[in-house]
């Protein structure tokens, strides 16, 4: 980071937020309140569609009970946690006991909102579901049916993720004014640490029903994906909602919280009292775009595939969002940075550019930055494009060579989407002219461009789950045949692709609000620093260049450190999943082998065995993860110092990068290279050419739907905790040598949490069993 310019020491003065701004905030509330009400009509919509058969009732029925008792277990389990964290905020450093408790309601309303919007995701899909199969029972021509059902499924989730987003960001201006950024820091803190748990504990549940499904079903007794003789295809279809439905839609409510919050904290120091109102504005005609785009995807007779009428709509969507920002940057904003609160006049005086043409070019970064990360991830995922196909072709040769050709795609993409954030950032950054402050809220004000194509990239993302469980109950039925089973089956590929773009956008959504929240956190140092006792100017500015100093050994320790924690963090990810799916896989051979009349259909699996295993293993392995999250950043910061934590924080985004678009678009590659040949390409269902690609499916599952999704609120959340701490560290670092006894405690404790926290999760082995006596008693170990 470029050294600090001195004025940067004097902090913006405070201002509150006037009658007439105060009346835009209200109406972005109204109109966040709005988004709620459009989700309403949305939901009547999808339960007027018709059910199906009984058979496909009786299924679904079991998918929403199996999710449903999932997500009230989990939420039970995690609100002890968050009471936790509640009284933990209280004792954070903040001005007066008003913005402490303000703080912590509000990290309590920002993890209820992110459950709120995982929840109805998933309480609808797995309503919409059998819809969806139902639909497509009239044919080819129902295509048309089959995608609106399950597009305006997503779309709920949209306007959920939307509306409770800004409405919360807008309450607290209202109720705090110019005391919102110390509280909002709670709000989004308690939206990426409740998405991140969701997203680690959907994310093992799904994938260790999908692996284990499929090793057992499709390799091992040669029976299609879904079908009924298999005890893990209800876990696996609970899964996809709990996983990719209710998971994802958390995760892109707290990137759309957190990319708000930083949007807020920075705008207040760059822009004053506008830069509480405009990061506000921008969303809020996201929500009018959203809908716009939601009922704008509708298939035409010209489409190639289900993908061009959603790209269509996701395009039409930003588009229009473009114009009307244009519009309201022109109508709200000043012409000159003299007529803004929040800059120096030096600042002023060292950049003489329009603010209004400064904000919207910054909103048409992120506005272009989602649109090319979708056609970007869409080229690297989509079954009709060359790596798809390369990745396919290898299956002639064997498992080996479809996995390694997946892991060179997603190491080869990885590359290109990190070079495009990175233009991004970089171009957000020359927007400042030199002046930090105001290109990190460039940066922010990039995100809530970004934000707003969120309401459709929901609705894309859980058209994914959707599409894959109708296909599912249609299989597990029997009901749907013919070109009907078809439909579904191309659905289910679009769905496929679908889910990988909304991973990549969501990772940039992570990229911009980590890195504008990396501009809080050096603007909350700069805060403390400033407010230390016993340090003239001169010192002051010595302590910040020091810390932001990359050839300090110290610093460079810090920068390993955060890029070493994304490792970290995969891989027990990861390696839970292989654990949980170990169960799995010794449950349903014990059935297969106790109940031979399963394979003729005399006997019924018991599919509740299995969702049980998934349930009790997934939120056995939340702890582990969702320490290394919250004490790493505590760990550093307290052993190091505030500049090995900034250093850790720009290790952790760089690599966070670069592991999440690796992890989710060779998952991705993977999966459609599998429907690709069950589709008929090089043999078939059955081929040794599918079994390969199943191979590389089986390993791609952790890969995209659980380690490579939890990145994007660990960046965040790791990014809030080093916010909220920044004072306390500072305070306990410079010029405070009798609190040297108080910095160790926190430093040691923080690391022995980490060590045993990682220890726990080692020492639980992974399920293994050469006799039939321990086939049969693994699975109910793993379970206990």
């Amino acid at each position: 980071m470029s050294g600090i310019h001195p004025s940067e020491l004097q902090l913006a003065s405070d201002v509150s937020v006037s009658g007439g701004n105060l009346t835009y905030v209200v109406i972005v509330a109204v109109i966040a309140l709005g988004a709620l009400g459009v989700a309403a009509g949305l939901v009547r919509q999808v339960l007027g569609a018709d059910e199906g058969t009984d058979s496909m009732r009786r299924i679904a029925v079991a998918i929403q009970e199996g999710a449903a008792a999932y997500l009230t277990r989990q939420f039970r389990t995690l609100a002890v946690f968050a009471a936790g964290v509640f009284f933990l905020l209280m004792l954070l450093p903040a001005d007066d006991w008003n913005q402490r408790i303000g703080r912590s309601l509000f990290f309590l309303v920002g993890a209820v909102f992110s459950a709120v919007t995982g929840y109805v995701g998933m309480w609808l899909a797995v309503r919409s579901n059998v819809r969806v199969a139902a639909a497509a029972r009239a044919g080819a021509g129902s295509r048309d049916t089959a995608m609106r059902i399950a597009f305006r499924t997503g779309g709920v989730a949209g306007m959920f993720t939307v509306g409770l987003g800004l409405f919360g960001a807008a309450l607290v201006v209202i109720l705090y004014r110019e005391n919102a950024p110390k509280v909002l820091e709670g709000f989004g803190f308690g939206a990426a640490l409740l998405a991140m748990f969701m997203r680690v504990g959907g994310g093992i549940f799904t994938k260790a029903a999908d692996v284990g499904a499929d090793l057992v079903g499709k390799v091992e007794q040669g029976i299609p994906e879904d079908d009924p003789r298999n005890a893990a295809t209800i876990a696996d279809n609970v899964g996809d909602n709990v996983g990719d439905c209710a998971g994802m839609a958390a995760d892109l409510f707290e990137s759309y919280a957190v990319t708000l919050v930083a949007a807020l904290i920075l705008g207040k120091a760059a822009f004053g009292d506008a830069g509480l109102v405009f990061p506000l504005i921008v969303p809020a005609i996201g929500v009018l775009t959203a809908v716009v785009g939601i009922y704008t995807v509708a298939p035409r007779a010209g489409d190639r595939s289900g993908m061009s009428a959603i790209n269509r709509g996701f395009f039409v969507s930003a588009v229009i969002s473009l114009i009307l920002v244009a519009g309201a940057a022109f109508l709200y904003l000043p012409s000159k940075f003299s007529d803004l609160d929040g800059l120096t006049d030096q600042e002023i005086l060292a950049h003489d550019a329009d603010p209004r043409v400064f904000a919207l070019v910054a909103v048409l970064i992120g506005i272009v930055l989602a649109a090319v990360i979708q056609q970007l991830t869409g080229y690297f995922t989509e079954t009709s494009r060359r790596p798809v196909r390369d990745v396919t072709k290898t299956s002639l040769t064997g498992p080996a060579t479809v996995i390694l050709s997946g892991i060179a795609l997603g190491l080869e993409s990885a590359v290109y989407a990190a070079v495009l954030i990175s233009v991004a950032v970089l171009g957000a950054y020359l927007l400042g002219a030199g002046i930090v402050m105001l290109a990190l809220f460039a940066v922010a004000l990039a995100g809530t461009g970004l934000l707003t194509t969120v309401g459709v990239i929901v609705a894309m993302d859980t058209f994914g789950p959707v599409s894959d469980n109708a296909q599912g109950i249609a299989e597990m039925s029997g009901d749907v045949e013919g070109e009907g089973a078809q439909v579904l089956t191309e659905l289910d590929a679009v769905g496929n692709t679908t889910k990988a773009i909304t991973k990549g956008i969501a990772i940039a959504t992570a990229v911009l609000a980590a890195t504008a929240l990396y501009g809080s956190y050096r603007d909350a140092v700069r805060t403390a620093v400033d407010e230390a006792g016993g340090l003239d100017a001169a010192s002051k500015l010595t302590s910040l260049s020091f810390a932001t100093d990359i050839t300090q050994p110290n610093n460079l320790v810090g920068l390993i450190l955060g890029a070493a924690v994304v490792f970290l963090f995969s891989g027990l990810a990861i390696n839970a999943v292989s654990r949980a799916a170990g169960a799995v896989v010794f449950e349903v051979r014990n059935q297969f082998r106790t109940r031979p009349g399963i394979m003729d259909g005399s006997e019924s699996p018991e599919y509740g065995r299995v969702v049980d295993i998934c349930t009790r293993d997934s939120l056995r392995e939340l702890a582990t993860p969702g320490l290394l999250a919250v004490m790493a950043p505590i760990a550093v910061g307290f052993t190091l110092g505030i500049g090995p934590l900034a250093a850790f924080l720009a290790g952790a985004i760089g690599t966070g990068t670069l592991m999440a678009v690796f992890l989710a678009n060779s998952g991705g590659a993977w999966d459609n290279a599998k429907k690709m040949v069950e589709d008929g390409s090089y043999g078939g269902k059955g081929s040794a050419a599918h079994e390969a690609t199943i191979i590389g499916d089986t390993v791609g599952d952790p890969f995209k739907d659980t380690a490579g999704p939890a990145i994007n609120p660990l960046l965040k959340v790791m990014n809030l905790v080093s916010l909220l701490i920044a004072p306390a560290v500072v305070k306990l670092s410079i010029g405070a040598d009798e609190n040297g006894a108080l910095r160790a405690l926190a430093a040691a404790f923080s690391v022995v949490v980490i060590v045993g926290a990682v220890w726990y999760s080692k020492r639980k082995s992974v399920v293994v069993g050469d006799g039939d006596a321990d086939r049969e008693e693994q699975p109910t170990k793993a379970a206990a």
